[in-house]
C-alpha cells in the first residue's frame, strides 16, 4: 500500500454552491426511475442535458417530454449498452466530440443481478461490474479532463443502500455497490477544492430495478423471481423526491447522501455492528413487518 497523497496536508478551501443554470450534465439510465427524474429536474433548474439509456424508445421518450416542458433546455440523447467497454469509450468520445463544456456527470446507471455467489457465473458477476462500477470509472476517466476546465463542475456516483451493507443473493451487486462507494471517497479526496464529488446511496426508490433485474442462470429461477417481486413492493421512495434529494446535495456539495430512512437506519447497523448488522437488520425489518400488520 503506497502512502496517502501529500494533498491530505493542507485543507483545501471548500468549493461554492454549484450553479446548475447554463451547465451542461451528463446523466447515464436516464430513460427511466431515478435518472429520468433527475434529468427533469435539472431542466427544471436551467441545466443542459446529455442523456444516456441502452433503451432508445424509452429515452426518446424522455427527450420529447423534455422538448415539451422545457423547450428552452437543450437535450442531446446517446443510446449505449455500458457492459460494453467499448461502447463506453466510443460514448465518452462522442460526447467530448459535441459538448465543448461539461459541468456535472452523474453515473446513475445500474442493473441488478439476483442469485448468490456460487449460483452466479463469472459471465454474469462480470457483466454487473461492468455496467455498475466499470462504465462508471471510464467515464469520470475520459470526462475529467474536460469537467476540470469548467470553474464549477461535479460528480456524482450513485452507489446504493446495498453499497453500506451486503446481503445475502447479492455478492456481484454489494460487490459493485461497494466498489463504487471506495472509488468515489477516494477521487472526493483528491478532488477536494477543485471539482465536487458525491456518493449516493439510495435506499427503498421506487423504479423498475427489482422488476427489470436478472436472475443468475444456475439459481431456482422461480424462488428468485419471487423474491424481487416481494422487494419491489418495499420500493416506495418516489424517485421525484429522491432526485430532489441528490440535485440539492450536489447545489451544497455535500460529499454523502442517504437518501430515504432504508438507507439511513442500515448504514448506522452497518458502523455500530460491523459484523452481526444483517442478522439484526432481518430481525429489525421482522418486528417492524409484524407492527404494520396490526
Amino acid at each position: 500500500m503506497s502512502a496517502p497523497s501529500s494533498r491530505s496536508a493542507t485543507k483545501p478551501a471548500p468549493l461554492p454552491a454549484f450553479r446548475f443554470g447554463g451547465a451542461v450534465a451528463v446523466v447515464t439510465g436516464a430513460a427511466g426511475g431515478m435518472g429520468e427524474q433527475l434529468a427533469y429536474g435539472l431542466a427544471l433548474r436551467g441545466t443542459h442535458l446529455v442523456l444516456v439509456d441502452r433503451d432508445a424508445e424509452r429515452l426518446a421518450a424522455v427527450a420529447g417530454t423534455l422538448a415539451r416542458r422545457r423547450p428552452e433546455i437543450h437535450v442531446r440523447t446517446f443510446v449505449a449498452d455500458l457492459a460494453d467497454a467499448e461502447a463506453v469509450r466510443r460514448l465518452a468520445a462522442d460526447i467530448l466530440a459535441v459538448e465543448p463544456v461539461l459541468n456535472l456527470l452523474i453515473n446513475n446507471a445500474g442493473v441488478a443481478l439476483a442469485g448468490t455467489f456460487e449460483e452466479t457465473s463469472a459471465e454474469e458477476f462480470d457483466w454487473v461490474l461492468a455496467v455498475n462500477f466499470a462504465a462508471p470509472v471510464a467515464l469520470t476517466r475520459a470526462l475529467l479532463p474536460r469537467l476540470r476546465e469548467s470553474a464549477d463542475s461535479h460528480v456524482v456516483n450513485v452507489s446504493s443502500l446495498f453499497g453500506l451493507i451486503a446481503p445475502p443473493g447479492q455478492s456481484a451487486y454489494s460487490a459493485s455497490k461497494f466498489a463504487l462507494r471506495g472509488f468515489t471517497e477516494a477521487l472526493r479526496h483528491e478532488l477536494a477544492g477543485e471539482v465536487g464529488v458525491t456518493s449516493v446511496h439510495p435506499g427503498g426508490i421506487k423504479t423498475r430495478i427489482a422488476l427489470d433485474a436478472r436472475v443468475a442462470a444456475a439459481a431456482d429461477q422461480e424462488r428468485s423471481a419471487q423474491a424481487m417481486r416481494a422487494f419491489n413492493k418495499v420500493l416506495t421512495y418516489p424517485a421525484d423526491r429522491a432526485a430532489a434529494r441528490i440535485l440539492e446535495s450536489v447545489r451544497r456539495r455535500r460529499g454523502r447522501v442517504l437518501v430515504g430512512m432504508s438507507a439511513r437506519i442500515p448504514d448506522v447497523l452497518a458502523r455500530v455492528f460491523p459484523v452481526t448488522y444483517w442478522d439484526r437488520f432481518v430481525r429489525l425489518t421482522a418486528v417492524s413487518g409484524r407492527s404494520g400488520r396490526r
